[in-house]
């Protein structure tokens, strides 16, 4: 028999648990591979010189140093975008440069201190002894730390020097910080010395467990604008005092929270919120006035009563919000809203110009709830649906369905930009696609994208000709059609938490963006 490939993140002691439980501890690993991949994709990107290879530098002429006659600002700059291994190696050119080390602010990324041929992520059994190189670094730079990202140690073996680090962070003023334990275990809690450093500008931690709602009370982050939180085991009200304790909190990341997410979200400065993953029971928008990105990507899951509620009070800058789901209960101010429900302003969000739907197209109460979520949020100009797979269809709502829901105003006059994702050219499908584009006489642009052949199984010329054959009687006549098919997994990719946070993108669902990423 063939020997099993090593465990990449489970300690012998974990692998032999799962085996006595009657779990096979390869697949564990496996979703603790996938959970730190999703963990890394999402963190943010470091301020370092790529590595690319440049054109070799021209000798002087005159055989001046000229990079030695800089002004020393510009030096410091060049050593800051330099990985930490050869930041640290102009230290030994000179004294001066020496002195220029000791003066810039510190990037370490862990990452970059691996042993040469070591891959990233380390496996379990070759975990390299970095933490020894990190600490001395840590001791001999006198700060401050502007960028610090630790994410290759299993930080079980390393408490020591952990609560070390975090006391130098406090005291030499880390502003970019990112913080992941490489199980096991899951749960380790971070010491509460974290929540005592005032410098922070931005912080992502993943696979933690958050200290007692004591240490939270104390915390105090002036400066925090960006808070990520990933894989992070937590309390019902953790999120909110972590928020109600950052007075200028911009950007709130949560991903594949373990337990029930519970959210109440009261801030006059976050600008965005995304939740991608795990379990999210309720998120009310009590007071944002400068929210304008609320992006939702966890799953319900409505046969095991799983079910999301979300609340829209105050948020009158919302600009953006997905994906909403037919099975989240809505409700808007004080007003839950259901099918056929009479708009008013009571039940309608104004603000919102890009809107996300996931719809289950062969589930015949999904599609009842796509109408009256369409009349709630009247000025959508952008509107964006993710076809979701449905295991036990409960009938086709095909075009006479939407004829009898009666015009919907914003199909009409508003939307000039629509994309259906994961299209398999089910009835339900086609069904909402000639009513749209029989509607909607504004549209410039309807992108539909059909599912992975390779991982859906459905006729791809067959769906491709529905798609032209439901355009026919478009109410707009200069709106530019594409067809595209999809090579990425089953129900489109997880969602991305860079791309939603970031502002330059004017539309963080749009399908020329996403496919870009891949």
């Amino acid at each position: 028999m063939a020997q099993r490939a090593p465990f990449n993140n489970l300690d012998p002691a974990t692998a032999g648990d799962a085996r006595r439980k009657g779990s096979d501890p390869h697949d564990l690993d496996r979703s603790m591979e996938l959970m730190l991949s999703l963990i890394y994709s999402n963190l943010p990107d470091f301020p370092l010189y790529d590595g690319r290879r440049l054109p070799p530098a021209l000798p002087a002429s005159d055989g001046v140093d000229r990079i030695t006659r800089l002004p020393r600002e510009l030096q410091r700059k060049i050593v800051s975008r330099l990985p930490v291994k050869d930041a640290a190696r102009t230290a030994v050119l000179s004294w001066r440069w020496r002195m220029i080390w000791l003066s810039t602010p510190l990037v370490l990324i862990d990452a970059h201190l691996l042993p040469k041929g070591q891959a990233f992520p380390p496996a379990y059994a070759s975990s390299p002894p970095i933490a020894a190189a990190v600490s001395t670094i840590f001791e001999a730079h006198p700060g401050p730390f502007s960028c610090v990202h630790l994410v290759c140690s299993r930080m079980d073996s390393h408490r020591a020097q952990l609560a070390r680090w975090l006391q130098l962070f406090a005291a030499k003023g880390v502003q970019d910080l990112a913080l992941v334990n490489r199980p096991w275990p899951r749960d380790m809690r971070l010491p509460a010395t974290l929540f005592t450093i005032n410098t922070l500008t931005r912080l992502y931690l993943g696979l933690w467990k958050l200290p007692d709602a004591a240490a939270l009370r104390g915390a105090s982050f002036p400066h925090l604008r960006e808070l990520g939180l990933c894989c992070v085991e937590m309390e019902h009200g953790d999120v909110d005092s972590l928020v109600a304790r950052s007075p200028v909190l911009e950007i709130l990341n949560i991903l594949a929270c373990f337990k029930g997410l519970r959210l109440r979200l009261v801030s006059q400065s976050l600008r965005c919120v995304q939740i991608s993953g795990g379990i999210m029971e309720n998120i009310a928008v009590v007071k944002a006035p400068n929210l304008e990105r609320l992006i939702l990507y966890a799953r319900c899951d409505p046969d095991r009563g799983l079910c999301t509620r979300v609340r829209i009070g105050d948020a009158p800058k919302l600009h953006t919000f997905g994906y909403l789901e037919p099975v989240h209960v809505l409700e808007i101010r004080d007003t839950i809203i259901m099918p056929g429900i009479k708009a008013s302003t009571r039940t309608m969000v104004t603000s919102v110009k890009i809107l996300s739907l996931h719809v289950r197209f062969g589930v015949r109460d999904d599609v009842k709830m796509v109408p009256t979520f369409l009349r709630c949020f009247p000025n959508v100009e952008r509107l964006h649906i993710m076809s979701a797979k449905c295991d036990k269809p409960t009938g086709d709502l095909t075009l006479k369905f939407w004829e009898e829901s009666g015009p919907i105003d914003n199909i009409v006059s508003r939307v000039n930009v629509m994309s259906l994702r994961e299209f398999r050219g089910e009835p339900g499908e086609v069904g909402f696609l000639e009513f749209f584009f029989q509607s909607a006489r504004v549209l410039k642009t309807a992108i539909v994208v059909t599912a992975n052949p390779d991982h859906t199984p459905f006729l791809k010329d067959v769906a491709f000709s529905k798609v032209r054959r439901s355009s026919r009687n478009m109410a707009s006549k200069s709106c530019k059609m594409f067809v595209l098919g999809s090579n990425g997994p089953a129900g489109g990719d997880v969602w991305n938490f860079k791309t939603g946070a970031n502002f330059s993108f004017q539309d963080p669902f749009s399908v020329a963006e996403i496919l870009s990423r891949g």
